[in-house]
């Protein structure tokens, strides 16, 4: 279990504001722009349930830096019949809390709700934790694990990102 060291305060606004980038970009399909925040060592993992092992376990999304860019242009040919037509998304992002800090990264706790749209009204809710760089000029993406509550139960496509 992660140590919570303190909620987000305006020292840390930088962050809080680098969390809602990300959403935005995310369900506006800027999805070149919301590529470019990753770092080279991403990972980006969904898995079913909390405690899971992604080497002995089936996940949602598991995908390394490469992954995320095939994902992408999937997403950019127009083909993906699961999203044509693309859906409409806006997300809530709450209760960020400052997790682990190390001297070059921030680990960063937030729920978040999802409301996604085509043909019919799907709400998605949950918690992230991103790992952050923070040794440069520009905050950088390293690790995004989104915890669906029903991430246990069948769900409908996630053929967009989470």
């Amino acid at each position: 279990m992660v140590e919570i060291l303190s909620p987000v305060t305006s020292v840390e606004a930088t962050h809080a504001e680098f969390l809602f980038l990300e959403s935005r970009l995310a369900d506006e399909s800027r999805y070149t722009e919301w590529e470019s925040l990753w770092d080279e060592d991403a990972l980006y993992w969904v898995p079913l349930h909390e405690n899971a092992d992604p080497e002995r376990e089936v996940s949602y999304i598991y995908d390394n830096r490469p992954r995320i860019a095939k994902r992408i242009a999937q997403l950019k040919t127009g083909l993906r019949h699961s999203q044509t037509p693309p859906s409409k998304m806006r997300r809530l992002v709450s209760n960020i809390e400052l997790l682990e800090t190390t001297d070059d990264t921030v680990t960063i706790g937030s729920n978040f709700v999802l409301f996604e749209y085509r043909f019919a009204m799907t709400i998605w809710a949950g918690r992230s934790v991103y790992t952050l760089v923070t040794n440069s000029d520009r905050i950088r993406l390293r690790r995004k694990v989104v915890h669906l509550v029903n991430g246990d139960a069948p769900v409908s496509t996630m053929s967009f990102l989470i």
